[in-house]
């Protein structure tokens, strides 16, 4: 066995795809494959289920993820230590459903990165459902989710309250909306609405808070970066949390305002996730505190989830 094989098979998860593992590896796809089914021969183990859509970890692979991850880890604190100039830079994924990029996210990266200068952090857009299930097969290692205050928490997750706001309107300033200190949800039926998308915790709450009254027109969109961007262009209004639109460089600009809902007390979190996991790789636990660091400068009430 060499560690080469654990790197590769670690991409292979990550991307979800031979084929954009054999890219970002600079290897050819059947060589990839080969090394990949030599380790499963050497192993015994299937460790992916190959269909035409691509490659995904199998549950014996689930299984022994966190020992090929802690092997690499290992072996990157080795490098390490042994003063190697040149060592393999890790990465760290990160799934969010766009909310708080700017005021949370991105200066977390940026902090994150002057002490972890090798280290690649990608970030992921996607459904809430999917970031669940990419932490649960080792394709994330930290997910950035929204929670409706009240809703159960996720057995299989670590999860931490990051930022605790409330649903706001997300209103172009010459809505009519925007002259109102309070819009009332009776008025979301009057203007065409920009709804997120089936498989968002904002999808679910506004069809609760219109209890099932149908707003004269909607949009429907993925994550709230592409909502903002629609308001901003006089398309609509949308709901968010307060801390997707605060801060915001449309907001600082003008472009878009928020009001607060009339009648309603719900509180949305900010939750940062990760897998139930007995050790995880040090960059990834590093980035986890740098995000708990981060949102405690701006105020957010912690909750560590145990």
């Amino acid at each position: 066995m060499r560690t080469e094989q654990l790197e590769y098979i670690a991409a292979v998860t990550r991307l979800g795809s031979l084929r954009r593992a054999a890219e970002e590896l600079h290897l050819s796809q059947p060589a990839l494959s080969e090394t990949v089914r030599n380790l499963e021969r050497e192993l015994g183990v299937d460790l992916l289920e190959r269909k035409r859509s691509g490659a995904r970890m199998s549950a014996e692979g689930r299984e022994l993820l966190p020992h090929i991850v802690n092997v690499l880890d290992a072996v990157d604190r080795l490098r390490g230590a042994a003063g190697e100039q040149h060592r393999i830079s890790r990465m760290v994924r990160v799934g969010t459903v766009n909310a708080a990029t700017v005021p949370l996210l991105i200066p977390t990266v940026q902090a994150f990165r002057t002490t972890h200068p090798q280290t690649q952090v990608e970030i992921v857009g996607a459904q809430q459902s999917d970031i669940h299930r990419a932490l649960s097969e080792g394709g994330l290692d930290l997910g950035l989710v929204n929670h409706l205050d009240g809703d159960d928490m996720p057995a299989d997750f670590e999860s931490t309250e990051l930022l605790r706001g409330r649903p706001v309107l997300c209103v172009h300033p010459d809505s009519p909306l925007a002259a109102k200190a309070v819009v009332p949800v009776s008025d979301l039926l009057d203007e065409p609405l920009i709804a997120m998308r089936s498989g968002y915790v904002m999808h679910r709450y506004v069809r609760r808070l219109l209890d099932g009254d149908t707003p004269a027109f909607s949009y429907s969109t993925d994550g709230a970066e592409m909502g903002k961007l629609m308001v901003a262009e006089g398309l609509g209004s949308t709901v968010l949390p307060d801390f997707s639109v605060i801060g915001d460089p449309l907001e600082r600009r003008g472009a878009i305002t928020y009001r607060p809902l009339s009648d309603d007390t719900t509180r949305v979190l900010l939750m940062l996730r990760r897998r139930r996991a007995d050790s995880v790789p040090r960059a990834a636990d590093d980035l986890h505190t740098a995000f708990v660091h981060r949102a405690t400068e701006l105020g957010g009430r912690l909750t560590h989830q145990v």
